[in-house]
């Protein structure tokens, strides 16, 4: 029997839930399907940040970009809204919101977010999407962005 509407918001909330309160990599992997073939994938250029742009196939490097994103990025204040549920293809498109961090600069900026979340018949994750801003991330991580803010202010 399909999962109903509200199971599929559920184990997405769920997922959501855990990423925000920043739940060990264990904890977050265990949303993740093993019975079939699950990816992470944070789109954008490949060169901007060490996550972005490439499918992290299969548990252990589904674990390796979270681990990069612990590596590199704090965050605070994590919401999600705007909840899109589809039942008939089993996806969960959410809008989050957060302040992110790049740890290495401790650079700043707020950032909304979008996730795609693809479920199996278990409820748990197979394909896990992110679009977010990943310039605002390059910028952070070459310590620019400050310095452009800076330069914006005086040019208005």
């Amino acid at each position: 029997m399909a999962p109903t509407r509200a199971q599929l918001q559920k184990a997405a909330e769920a997922l959501c839930d855990d990423f925000s309160q920043k739940k060990d990599l264990g904890t977050l992997l265990s949303h993740f399907s093993t019975s079939h073939q699950v990816t992470a994938v944070e789109h954008g250029e490949q060169c901007l940040a060490p996550f972005l742009g490439r499918p992290f196939t299969g548990l252990k490097n589904v674990e390796q970009y979270f681990g990069l994103l612990q590596e590199h990025l704090t965050y605070e204040n994590m919401k999600f809204s705007e909840w899109v549920v589809d039942t008939e293809v089993m996806k969960v498109s959410v809008k989050g919101n957060a302040d992110f961090t790049w740890t290495s600069t401790k650079e700043m900026w707020k950032e909304t977010f979008t996730y795609t979340l693809d479920f199996d018949e278990d409820l748990k994750v197979t394909d896990y999407q992110v679009w977010a801003d990943s310039g605002a991330a390059y910028l952070a991580r070459k310590g620019k962005l400050n310095e452009l803010r800076k330069l914006r202010r005086e040019q208005a």
